[in-house]
């Protein structure tokens, strides 16, 4: 039976990645954007490319009333280009960045940081596993930053480390399904996340790369391949655990 992934934010950065890699491995994706539609579908096109299917979706995971919505749209494209209303592998990718000290902290950019990266997943979880089929898998994104830590990261941080919580109860209450939750924590890779943060300051990408055995910083290529190998049958017995992917920083 041909698997399909719903990976959140695969329309750039490290999501992107992920779709490209899962596609190599023989898995038909799902993509979302919130507003780079065109890039959205460049990915899909790049997918299709590898002789899998590909679709793209609208999801703003900061917009919690949204997730009914989203779920719909997931099912309606599943029956009108795979004619299933299931599918395997849930990566709940989606995020955003910026640093903010605690002093400087709002509650506007609290919840907004709430909402993405641990409300929606874990909503979107909730709804979408009877939409998944059995002996499917959910990967949780992470970062590095839970543990150890960076100034201006302690709300993006605490979230995401709601998120490995989460995940290690995820696993008590699916696994009689067979389905198992991985969590995948980059350490510092170089994308445009906060407003390409690493790739614009030389000064700070150096630093990082000093701080890490391997003498650079991370690159989304780092990244997909782990997540694809976690939705192969290869991995079919790692459940419940925390991957740090990121060559050893710190």
């Amino acid at each position: 039976m041909q698997k399909i992934a719903v990976v959140t934010g695969g329309g750039r950065g490290l999501g992107k990645n992920m779709a490209l890699r899962l596609a190599e491995k023989g898995t038909d994706v799902i993509i979302t954007y919130v507003s780079k539609k065109e890039e959205a579908e460049n990915v899909v096109k790049e997918i299709e490319a590898m002789g899998r299917k590909g679709a793209v979706l609208k999801f703003d995971a900061a917009d919690f009333k949204g997730i009914d919505g989203f779920v719909n749209d997931i099912l309606a494209v599943l029956k009108s280009k795979w004619n299933t209303d299931k599918f395997d592998y849930l990566i709940n990718n989606a995020g955003i960045g910026q640093t903010v000290k605690i002093e400087d902290m709002t509650e506007e950019i609290f919840d907004k940081f709430l909402n993405i990266h641990f409300k929606t997943v874990y909503f979107l979880t909730q709804k979408s596993l009877p939409n998944m089929n059995d002996n499917g898998r959910v990967i949780n994104i992470s970062s590095g930053t839970t543990r150890f830590c960076v100034p201006g990261y302690s709300v993006y941080a605490s979230f995401k480390s709601a998120i490995e919580t989460f995940t290690k109860y995820l696993t008590k209450e699916i696994g009689h399904r067979g389905m198992t939750a991985n969590v995948v924590a980059p350490g510092a890779i170089e994308t445009d996340f906060n407003n390409a943060g690493i790739r614009n300051n030389p000064i700070f990408k150096e630093h990082l790369a000093s701080m890490t055995p391997l003498g650079r910083v991370g690159k989304a290529d780092d990244i997909g391949g782990v997540v694809a190998f976690l939705c192969s049958e290869d991995a079919k017995w790692i459940n419940g655990q925390r991957i740090e992917v990121s060559g050893g920083i710190n």
